[in-house]
């Protein structure tokens, strides 16, 4: 994996957090770090707390104790839009689009927290990342393919300007082509500075796109180091790649 252009924002440091819902807790003391023009990969098996933890870092999911902070600034505690603000956005599993609104507007949506309402430029940049989004640009995006959804989902995060992108389960469901059309889109987008944390049920995928990996196994960091090591670390051959 290459280097960025030019790393932008901050390092995320996640110390000790744990995290539920109601009366059940998910996380257990987890401590990560994502510096600036990082990918790092979040794996682990179904019901592993992956999706809390993202929910977590951006403030949908209350955290019981621990904290997470982007530079100097402590997001433990802040509600979600203040957390966009501070430019870190999530994509999240199952795109969530607005299905009964045309792609355009739900790019747009994607802009709705920023002060500024110069979104021309970004929309132009973007949908040159993705041209196929130009040609779907009036379609309802209830009727777009699951690629092209995931490509709405990517493209309307973008539109926030995220200096860190949280991307849950992007290849879910998706044939494998596809797959590799967003991969090649998630080292574009990375070669523009953006930091990301991308969590995948597709262990070979996730590894081979990040630098840096953790594993999460029933709510606990219980392994992590450089992807090309976990690669080929026996237990993970074992547990995700079927080896």
């Amino acid at each position: 994996m290459s280097a960025p252009t030019v790393a932008t924002g901050r390092t995320l440091v996640v110390e000790a957090l744990s995290a539920g819902y109601g009366d059940t807790q998910v996380l257990w003391d987890v401590t990560l770090r994502i510096d600036p023009g990082e990918i790092v990969a979040l794996i682990g098996s179904n019901c592993a707390g992956k999706s809390t933890l993202l929910g977590a870092i951006s403030g949908v999911v209350k955290t019981w104790s621990g904290s997470v902070c982007y530079g100097d600034q402590t997001l433990t505690g802040l509600e979600p839009d203040r957390i966009v603000r501070a430019g870190v956005l999530q994509v999240p599993q199952g795109r969530r689009l607005f299905g009964s609104l045309t792609v355009e507007e739900n790019l747009r949506m994607g802009a709705y927290l920023r002060t500024d309402r110069d979104v021309e430029p970004d929309l132009e940049r973007i949908l040159g990342l993705l041209p196929r989004l130009r040609e779907r640009y009036d379609y309802l995006a209830g009727r777009l393919s699951g690629g092209e959804q995931q490509q709405v989902a990517i493209a309307r995060a973008l539109m926030g300007r995220p200096q860190l992108l949280l991307i849950d389960e992007m290849s879910l469901g998706l044939a494998p082509v596809l797959v590799d059309s967003l991969i090649a889109l998630l080292e574009q987008i990375h070669q523009t500075g953006v930091s990301i944390l991308i969590v995948e049920q597709d262990v070979q995928t996730a590894l081979e796109v990040s630098s840096r990996a953790y594993v999460l196994e029933t709510g606990r960091i219980t392994l992590s180091g450089p992807s090309a090591e976990l690669l080929d670390d026996p237990q993970v051959k074992k547990a995700y790649l079927g080896v």
